[in-house]
């Protein structure tokens, strides 16, 4: 009785030694993974959902500016007061800030509707021309996901990319949208300058995933117009002019 006794007792040290084993093991295994995840395989995530977040956002922005200018058919001659000296040489060139100011709040509004619109998955309440986002999932959008990544991507194989389970891609618009218009002026030809100008958006998004999450800064320019004045460019001329949450500050040379 007491061998078997004495039998059960090693039996019973064997199997608890192999749990413990087991659960070291599990233990490193998992160290190591975690590890080799946040190492490896999350700065391909983040860089992936970056590249998207900030592809569907310029596309965003570029598509309310377009829409706003071609629906306001703006004309470069009302967002400029250019001053002229008795030889009929340009002196100044300043902004109309009733009018920049009219046009900014627009598009400020205008691209922070838009963007809050995917958040919430309202894309039935978008203000943008039509098919600006017919290359995405609707029915994702409508969940306010912007795309899934395949977990495949991150081993960079092209074969593999569509592999593994899908990674869901939310994006919060947080901060302010700040919208100022920007201008270039250069020599043109003889005797003339050539006025560039550009509405630039710059804003802050928060990239959401499952298991992480980070912000970043999104800033483009737009193109709206270019205009040739006679004479030449001017000492003074205004280069920037802001418009962030009703609040107008204009900067100059």
């Amino acid at each position: 009785m007491n061998g078997k006794l004495r039998l059960k007792g090693r039996k019973k040290k064997k199997f608890s030694r192999v749990i413990i084993l087991i659960l070291i093991l599990a233990l490193i295994c998992s160290s190591l993974f975690l590890v080799y995840f946040d190492k490896k395989i999350l700065p391909v995530l983040m860089a992936y959902a970056e590249s998207e977040t900030r592809k569907l956002t310029t596309l965003v922005i570029n598509k309310a500016i377009t829409r706003q200018v071609a629906s306001d058919s703006l004309n470069t001659d009302d967002l400029f007061t250019i001053v002229k000296n008795d030889s009929d040489e340009i002196q100044l060139i300043d902004f109309n800030s009733v009018t920049v100011t009219k046009i900014l709040t627009t598009v400020t509004n205008l691209v922070q509707l838009n963007l809050k619109a995917i958040e919430e998955g309202n894309i039935d309440l978008l203000e943008l021309p039509d098919n600006t986002l017919e290359e995405y999932d609707q029915e994702l959008l409508k969940e306010g996901i912007i795309c899934e990544i395949p977990l495949g991507t991150v081993t960079g194989n092209a074969l593999l990319s569509n592999i593994g389970p899908k990674i869901p891609l939310r994006l919060n618009l947080i901060g302010d949208v700040v919208t100022g218009v920007e201008t270039n002026v250069k020599e043109y030809g003889i005797n003339n300058a050539l006025l560039e100008v550009g509405i630039n958006v710059t804003l802050e998004s928060r990239i959401n995933l499952p298991f992480l999450s980070d912000k970043i800064t999104v800033s483009t320019t737009v193109p709206i117009a270019m205009k040739v004045i006679q004479g030449k460019i001017p000492e003074i001329y205004a280069n920037g002019f802001r418009v962030n949450s009703g609040m107008v500050t204009p900067n100059g040379n």
